[in-house]
């Protein structure tokens, strides 16, 4: 077995365990693994190891991953989600070639988004990014602004809205990282009770995952408990 797979079975089962314990039902929450920085080789060796969704941050290395990836796998059927922040001249290069985005935070990038998304493709599926400390620094649309980016977002073609996204402040104690995820699944709660259909809350990663499901995450994003540390030589 190759360290990732060992790693994959490691977070795999420790996602089960959180999952019984917050009396979430078997599968409620899936499992990105996140292979920014690192090369296809390495999201080959997870693929081997039965995962089927990557996520990546950055655009170009993220497209020329999918394709040395189909190349190297053929027809295996594979999830491709963006999670970093977009920049207007590389929404085309989203559209067309990942299946999930979960960092809208304007209006005018997804307008972008559902113009430049091949109508030969299924839609894209799309979460809104929410900065749930309201610090000027973090990327997210404030909560109080969340409702109506949503609704706009619901109403454009191309796009399935999905859910919401936060990445909170690290944060070292349960209770505090628990606190800071109940901010979202709020947010989440209050939205679907005023008539707008969510399904997915994506938060938690590496550190803080456990929490994450405690709070209601559906999809959990995780890297270097999986790929191991990075070096990070992006600008």
């Amino acid at each position: 077995m190759s360290t990732i797979a060992h790693n994959l079975q490691v977070v795999t089962e420790a996602i089960s365990v959180a999952s019984q314990e917050a009396q979430r039902a078997p599968g409620a929450v899936q499992l990105l693994a996140v292979s920014k920085t690192f090369p296809a080789q390495a999201v080959l060796e997870a693929v081997l190891a039965g995962q089927r969704a990557f996520g990546e941050n950055y655009v170009q290395e993220g497209v020329e991953k999918i394709h040395a990836v189909a190349q190297a796998r053929g027809c295996t059927p594979l999830e491709w989600h963006f999670i970093g922040p977009i920049q207007s001249n590389k929404t085309r290069l989203i559209a067309e070639n990942f299946d999930w985005v979960h960092t809208i935070e304007r209006e005018k990038i997804a307008q972008r988004l559902s113009e430049q998304r091949p109508a030969a493709l299924h839609p894209l599926q799309v979460c809104i990014q929410v900065n749930t400390s309201g610090e000027a620094s973090k990327s997210g649309v404030l909560p109080g602004e969340a409702a109506a980016l949503a609704r706009a977002v619901a109403a454009l073609p191309r796009l399935q809205l999905r859910g919401l996204m936060a990445i909170p402040e690290p944060e070292d104690d349960f209770d505090r990282q628990r606190a800071a995820f109940r901010v979202l699944r709020e947010l989440y709660e209050q939205l679907r009770a005023d008539g707008i259909a969510l399904d997915t809350l994506s938060m938690g990663m590496s550190a803080d995952m456990r929490a994450a499901i405690h709070e209601g995450a559906t999809i959990v994003r995780v890297g270097s408990a999986i790929f191991g540390a990075r070096q990070y030589n992006k600008g």
